[in-house]
This record gives structure tokens, C-alpha cells and sequence, in this order.
């Protein structure tokens, strides 16, 4: 009962969300109650699949940056030549979530222009936390009796951590992954404000001509997309998991 809930919820707002992307005017009775002065109900000043794109592409590429680098940290505080930069590493990965992305983006901007780089920039430092705390966390959480089995099997360093540590922490790093990537894709909305291609051009539009119908509909994608790619990634972490042997069918 619940798979089917669960599946009909998710074919909804799959197609809510096309909807919204490709035929929004379909939408346009609902919409036009939340404009004033008979302003227009639906956004055409650019394609909202157009805009969609392109807000996901700032996501995607900010995200596998973040990933690189924040698995690749975790990886190297988790070994005992690099264990003394834990304290460091967290602090570098906390303050990417302690200065607000429009500050960061008020300091990139001078020095990158506007566009794509500095709000990439903004984005790869708002994803590095949850996915290297997720990664220290997965790897410290390898039993001690598994690390000590797999070096009486003979195996190396690099072995060891490709064959057990990794595999065993894969789940807690996709967790990260998945807050990482459902952070980035709402806080992606602000690249607007400084010429990036995305869907905070149609929420800032709204704000600006006070067009709550524009509001709306910004707002809507982007939780839409948030909630269905969280739950793909949450499904393709099941499989993963399930292969690996770390997850009962």
C-alpha cells in the first residue's frame, strides 16, 4: 500500500512538473487569481525547460566538484598521515556553510565576472560539509574487525580502501551526496542575481513586478525537482547499497 502511495505521489509530481516545463499554459486559470493589473499569468520571457536546464547544470557540475573534493579530504583525514588536518578540513568544509551564498557571491563576482563561475564558486563551497562529514563518518565507521581480516588477507593501503573502507561507507557518502545536491538545487535560485542561466530569473521577475503567479511558478520547479531527484538518488542508493550486499532485498 505504501509502494503504490508512494509511486503515485511520485508519477504526480513527475507530472506536475512537465507540465509546469513544457505546458505551463495548460495552468494559466490557476495562475491568473495571483496577478494584479492584469499582468501576464504564465512567464514567457524565456523557456522555463530552458531555464530548468540550466539551473540543473549549475548543480551538477558545482556537485561533482564538491564531491571530488570533500571524498578526496575525507578520504586523506581518515588515514593517520593526514589525521591531524581533520580539525582544519572540517573548519575549510563548515565555513562554505557559514558564509551566505549571496556573500560569497558578492566577493566572486569582482574577481570572476558575472555569470556561472561565481555562483558555481557559491555552490561547490555550500555542498563540500555534508558530504565529507558523511564521508569521515562512513569511513570511521568501518569495524575495526574488517580492517584487521582484510590485512591478514594480504591486502595494501590502497586496497584496503578501495576493496572495504570505501564500499562499507558508500551509503553514508550517497546520504551526503543526496543533502548536498537537494541543498545545492534550492540555493541555485540566487545565481539570477548575477546573470546565471536558472529558474531564479522567473522568481525574481515575480518580485520585482509583484507577481505572485511568477513566484509560484519558479518556486514550484524547483521543489519539484528537489523532491523527485532526492528521491531518484534515494532509490538508485537502495540499488547501489542492495548490489554491494550492505542492504537486504
Amino acid at each position: 500500500m505504501k509502494l503504490l502511495a508512494a509511486n503515485g505521489f511520485r508519477l504526480a509530481a513527475l507530472a506536475l512538473l512537465l507540465i509546469l516545463l513544457f505546458r505551463t499554459e495548460w495552468l494559466a486559470p490557476l495562475f491568473i487569481p495571483l496577478t494584479n493589473n492584469n499582468a501576464p499569468p504564465i512567464y514567457t520571457q524565456n523557456s522555463l525547460a530552458s531555464l530548468a536546464a540550466g539551473h540543473l547544470e549549475l548543480v551538477l557540475i558545482s556537485i561533482a566538484a564538491s564531491s571530488v573534493l570533500a571524498v578526496l579530504g575525507g578520504i586523506f583525514v581518515t588515514r593517520s598521515s593526514g589525521a591531524e588536518f581533520l580539525p582544519l578540513s572540517r573548519a575549510i568544509a563548515n565555513a562554505g556553510q557559514t558564509f551566505p551564498p549571496v556573500a560569497v557571491l558578492a566577493i566572486a563576482v569582482p574577481a570572476t565576472g558575472f555569470g556561472m563561475a561565481p555562483t558555481l564558486i557559491a555552490l561547490f563551497l555550500y555542498g563540500l560539509l555534508p558530504i565529507f562529514e558523511n564521508t569521515v563518518s562512513g569511513l570511521k565507521q568501518v569495524p575495526p574487525a574488517v580492517l584487521d581480516a582484510a590485512d591478514g588477507m594480504g591486502m595494501n593501503t590502497r586496497q584496503r580502501l578501495i576493496s572495504v573502507e570505501l564500499p562499507l561507507a558508500m551509503p553514508l557518502i550517497l546520504e551526503g551526496l543526496k543533502v548536498a545536491t537537494v541543498i545545492n538545487i534550492g540555493t541555485a535560485t540566487i545565481g539570477s542575481t548575477v546573470a546565471a542561466k536558472g529558474l531564479g530569473e522567473v522568481i525574481i521577475a515575480g518580485l520585482i513586478s509583484d507577481n505572485t503567479a511568477f513566484i509560484l511558478q519558479g518556486g514550484l520547479i524547483v521543489g519539484l525537482m528537489a523532491v523527485l531527484i532526492y528521491d531518484v538518488m534515494g532509490l538508485a542508493e537502495s540499488a547501489i547499497t542492495r548490489k554491494m550486499g550492505l542492504r537486504a532485498d
